[in-house]
């Protein structure tokens, strides 16, 4: 089996709420999808999710430059997709960075084994250790009110954990975790996610304040390159201290847990590079013997695909909560088992029920393109992009 072409879709998806942080205003997801064709009729679909020049540094255009220009005529065209392991070496060792545009590659490649295998995406990883993952809702920036009145429909839609998004001040920081817990009470799970805007002084002196709220952690409270700041600050604060930006590479993962710098871990499959290497990430969380939460870049059903497998496969990142919740960000609702998902990239969007995602079961990802959504939402100024002679493609039938 070789591949024989692929193509590259510019997709702006509309959020029906805007997603507020610091700084910024969340309106459109603008991701990538991507398709990779072979010689015998098999095809594997990949959605890289919101892409974000302060979180990886990846846009759209970097994203399919990257795998236009080099990635796709150098390991893909001609090649065997089933040798992931192999590709995913390849694009490691000639191209830096751009683990979005690799993980988007890797995303694909395990959709089209699992179609190839003609078994879901969580049998290749090792079968299923639970049937459903627990979620953790996240709420964007607001005033205390809406957010507290947030984190209670996301209770009792099942959810067992809240997570709120700094709003860049942190006396407001400060009012919005007092009025959620007024309202759910201290024992529910609750976080702040800071996303490395504050500086240390500001880190210290507000999860001081913060301490007395009983949470269960704050998130990236420092600058990702900030390593060193975060182990000290975890030594003078009560509340538990989650890397996320601070958690990219392995090597990263090393430094922090040799300067004892996080509590836990935040992954995400954009994050780590894809399916192959989030498991080695994995392994090293497990070996330190640290908690991970999974998070998204806010994308379709077929983004949230990989993480959903991944999380009811791998034992270890079994056991904890998680917070892959795109599609329902992007529709805001709380689930889709009643009210139907029709706006996505996927026709089918893995299951939210009782605050638990729960992958599809057919082959791959068991997920079909939504196309005529896909063609409706197609970047403005954007193409597509093929590489590859797509008269060489076997259809099947």
């Amino acid at each position: 089996m070789k591949i024989t072409d692929i193509e590259l879709i510019p997709v702006s998806t509309p959020l029906k709420k805007a997603f507020h942080m610091p700084g910024t205003e969340i309106t459109h997801i603008h991701g990538v999808v991507l398709k990779i064709f072979t010689d015998s009729g098999h095809v594997g679909f990949g959605d890289g999710g919101d892409t974000s020049t302060w979180y990886r540094g990846e846009t759209q255009d970097s994203i399919m430059a990257i795998i236009e220009q080099y990635i796709a005529p150098r390991f893909l065209i001609g090649h065997d997709p089933l040798n992931i392991e192999k590709i995913v070496g390849q694009m490691d060792t000639f191209v830096r960075d751009n683990n979005q545009a690799k993980a988007l590659v890797d995303f694909a490649l395990h959709d089209l084994k699992g179609k190839v295998a003609n078994m879901p995406v969580y049998q290749l990883l090792g079968g299923k250790t639970i049937d459903g993952s627990p979620q953790g809702w996240v709420a964007g920036a607001g005033t205390p009110e809406e957010m507290a009145a947030e984190a209670r429909r996301a209770l009792d839609a099942g959810f067992c954990l809240v997570k709120i998004k700094s709003g860049g001040d942190a006396d407001q920081d400060v009012r919005n975790v007092r009025a959620i817990r007024a309202e759910i009470g201290d024992d529910v799970r609750l976080v702040l996610d800071v996303n490395g805007f504050w500086h240390y002084d500001q880190a210290l002196h507000t999860t001081r304040r913060l301490d007395e709220f009983n949470m269960y952690c704050i998130e990236q409270p420092l600058p990702h390159w900030d390593i060193e700041g975060l182990a000290r600050l975890r030594q003078r604060v009560g509340t538990p201290i989650f890397a996320d930006e601070s958690a990219q590479e392995l090597h990263h993962l090393k430094e922090i847990i040799d300067r004892r710098a996080a509590d836990g871990l935040f992954i995400k499959m954009q994050k780590a590079g894809g399916l192959v290497k989030a498991q080695r990430w994995l392994t090293m969380a497990r070996l330190a013997d640290l908690p991970v939460m999974s998070g998204c870049m806010i994308g379709s059903g077929l983004e949230a695909s990989p993480s959903a497998h991944l999380m009811i496969a791998n034992q270890w990142a079994s056991q904890f909560t998680h917070e892959n919740i795109g599609p329902l960000i992007i529709n805001n609702q709380m689930e889709n088992d009643q009210e139907v998902i029709r706006q996505d990239i996927a026709l089918q969007v893995p299951i939210f029920k009782d605050g638990k995602l729960y992958p599809n079961e057919g082959p791959g990802y068991g997920i079909e393109l939504n196309e005529e959504f896909i063609a409706a939402n197609i970047t403005p100024g954007k193409t597509i992009k093929t590489v590859g002679d797509s008269s060489k493609r076997l259809v099947l039938v």
